[in-house]
């Protein structure tokens, strides 16, 4: 059952433990006038995605392999069987869920994960039929080439957009952040394929032998929030930058990004990164943070129950411990609002059909916050 609590309450009962409450106290209450925050459900080990069902519960991925559904009411059901087996170390393991456009009719989901190869891992994509507490019928739709050693920078958020078509995003795999600007292989690339894994024709570089075809941008350092504006239609992203430089791109097909080439942060070893992107060929983001704030998961909030936020995206943070609402016309960024700063790690944020923002947090004990009028 969910349990409704002042937030201030709430973070003192579920988060003191994390030594942060004497920092925040002040910002909730002060937030606390405008909306309440409830616990949902708690007990999940590192979640980091979710998607809402027709029938309101909800999927929540597990970072550590498991895969789960979290009724309105906050019953947390025994983990799905037929997860297919993931790398978990650091920001490797089971992260995106979506829903199959078609869902209530195919009940297919697709999963991104960070699949091992021996000692090597790679982000894929898998889609199943969800049926009766089980997986059936999986297929691997798509495996970053190359696998490669360690343990970082998988990305990875799914987004249909409205043509049916599925993004991808990926990482560069840290150590490997020059191959971002390498059209052979997969790495810090976003992708494009059909709900199948087979290409679209009208890829960018589906007649360039020396490219993957299934590649839609590059140029890409982390990106780990998409989401699809709701009246363009435009894919959105956002991606992790080094010291500082984290951006949000309305990503263009063929265009490139400039990782590792131009960022507005420096190198976490102190080598400054030159600033100037359209100077030197690349996109220039629409909005950066300088520093980071450490972004995960995004979402445009069109909802009932904010009429103030209708039109806002919403991104999660892991640095600041805060949840960033930004107002926007279809192509920019207007203004940011901070909220719920110093609480919790924020990994996912999305919108519930009860018009609801539901919001997972990046921890052992993770839970599941919905943030709803006062």
């Amino acid at each position: 059952m969910i349990c409704k609590l002042p937030l201030v309450l709430l973070f003192l009962l579920t988060s003191f433990s994390s030594s942060l409450f004497f920092p925040f106290t002040a910002q909730a209450q002060r937030l606390q006038t405008g909306f309440d925050v409830r616990l949902v459900a708690e007990g999940l080990q590192f979640p980091w995605g979710m998607a809402f069902m027709p029938d309101g519960n909800v999927l929540v991925t597990e970072k550590v392999g498991r895969l789960r559904i979290i009724t309105p009411d906050g019953k947390v059901s025994e983990p799905i069987k037929g997860v297919p087996a993931v790398f978990f170390q650091q920001q490797g393991g089971l992260l995106d869920v979506a829903l199959d456009p078609e869902f209530a009719k195919n009940r297919l989901i697709y999963l991104s994960y960070a699949e091992p190869e021996g000692s090597r891992a790679g982000t894929a994509v898998a889609r199943a039929e969800l049926k009766d507490g089980s997986l059936e019928n999986l297929q691997v739709i798509f495996r970053q080439i190359p696998k490669v050693l360690g343990s970082v920078h998988f990305g990875s958020r799914l987004a249909f957009a409205p043509d049916g078509n599925l993004f991808i995003t990926l990482g560069d795999r840290g150590d490997y952040m020059e191959e971002a600007q390498n059209l052979s292989n997969h790495l810090g690339k976003l992708i494009r394929i059909k709900s199948d894994g087979s290409v679209p024709a009208d890829n960018p570089f589906v007649n360039n032998p020396q490219a993957k075809p299934e590649i839609w941008s590059y140029g890409h350092r982390s990106v780990q929030g998409a989401a699809i504006h709701p009246k363009t239609g435009a894919l959105w992203i956002h991606e992790h930058g080094p010291k500082g430089g984290d951006e949000i791109n309305i990503p263009q097909p063929g265009k490139n990004y400039g990782w590792p080439k131009a960022n507005y942060g420096t190198h976490y070893d102190g080598t400054p990164i030159k600033h100037e992107h359209a100077g030197q060929g690349f996109e220039e983001p629409i909005h950066y943070w300088v520093p980071s704030i450490a972004p995960s998961g995004m979402v445009f909030y069109t909802g009932k129950l904010f009429p103030a936020w209708r039109g806002s995206l919403f991104v999660g943070a892991l640095a600041g411990r805060q949840l960033v609402r930004l107002t926007t016309d279809d192509k920019k960024i207007l203004s940011e609002e901070r909220l719920l700063t110093n609480t919790l790690r924020f990994r996912d944020v999305e919108q519930g059909p009860d018009g609801a923002l539901y919001l997972l947090t990046d921890e052992d004990n993770g839970k599941l916050l919905k943030l709803s009028p006062k």
